[in-house]
């Protein structure tokens, strides 16, 4: 649960197609005032897919303009929904959102950036791009961006980033041969420099891997996920709570998350995409294979499997968990 959390109702005022599989929405919250937002923050909703409320975290794009949040989605035909379910709204349609939230602070410190994107998640990196800007031009200090997409048509805010940039950024476009060699980029990084990405899981662990072999402070790499679409395809599998005798089938479209509260089992939760831990509940038996999807557990901690986290991650067959419900 978690306790902090708030909701007002806002209406979808225009949508706009960025590229063939990501959408824009501009969402109006009822009173017509969104409230401010800095770099890297996100937005949750109340979406319904299968018939049932679910939440889903989507990245603050640009800069804020007192009246609009906007987002973009991606389309993933075959996620768990969420995406499907807002490209289904329509200008006119009505959800509950939160108040923006940030767990992907840029600070203003540094005397060199370099932003990383790859997909989709050039969204949080948007309004990043256009703080720096100001920021560069008031101290000297330099900023570039490597942004990295599947094919030209995928290239998601293209014009505004050229004109924020110029030729501090780079494009890679993978059918065209294109690549990001991150490990020459790292290393060539002046002292005190910050690289700030978001894309995907293979993406960052690359990155990370880069920046621990070249020495880097650790606090001066911050990233976000968007998930990971695991190792195995999504199934049903098994889920024992023995404290709680609870047995229940966590189905192909659901959360593990999701399944245990639904079932009674409280659980914590914030970001909800496997980033913060909170969720992180004890494996007390696995029978089969832990597909971990956070960014949050270490390789070794994934290894060794004594702990999963139940917002992104699954199983291929059965695991019996822990829970923190005490009945005294």
């Amino acid at each position: 649960m978690k306790s902090t959390q708030t909701w007002q109702e806002a209406t979808v005022v225009a949508t706009r197609d960025l590229t063939p599989t990501v959408r824009e929405f501009e969402i109006r919250p009822t009173g017509g005032q969104a409230a401010a937002w800095e770099p890297g923050a996100h937005l949750q909703m109340q979406v319904l897919v299968n018939g049932q409320a679910q939440i889903r975290s989507y990245s603050l794009v640009g800069l804020p303009d007192g009246s609009h949040y906007r987002i973009a989605v991606k389309r993933m035909d075959d996620g768990r929904g969420g995406s499907l379910a807002m490209w289904r709204l329509a200008s006119g349609d009505r959800l509950q959102v939160s108040e923006p939230q940030n767990h992907f602070y840029l600070e203003l410190s540094a005397p060199h950036y370099l932003l990383v994107a790859g997909g989709i998640g050039i969204t949080p990196l948007v309004m990043m791009a256009q703080q720096l800007k100001t920021h560069v031009l008031k101290t000297g200090a330099t900023l570039r961006m490597l942004y990295g997409v599947r094919t030209q048509e995928e290239l998601a805010f293209l014009p505004l980033l050229r004109e924020t940039l110029g030729d501090s950024l780079q494009a890679f476009v993978a059918d065209r041969g294109e690549s990001m060699d991150i490990a020459p980029e790292v290393a060539a990084l002046p002292a005190g420099a910050q690289l700030y990405t978001c894309g995907p899981v293979p993406m960052l662990e690359a990155i990370k891997q880069a920046w621990s072999d070249a020495g880097r402070a650790p606090a001066d790499l911050r990233f976000e996920t968007f998930g990971s679409s695991g190792r195995f395809a999504a199934q049903a599998f098994r889920v024992l709570v023995p404290r709680q005798n609870i047995d229940i089938t966590v189905a192909a479209d659901t959360t593990l998350l999701d399944a245990l509260e639904r079932a009674g089992v409280e659980t914590l939760w914030d970001c909800r995409r496997g980033e913060c831990g909170l969720c992180a509940m004890d494996v007390l038996a696995l029978d089969g294979e832990a597909d971990h999807r956070d960014v949050f557990l270490s390789a070794h901690e994934k290894q060794e499997n004594r702990r999963i986290c139940a917002c992104v991650s699954r199983v291929v067959g059965s695991v019996t968990l822990d829970s923190a419900w005490r009945g005294d």
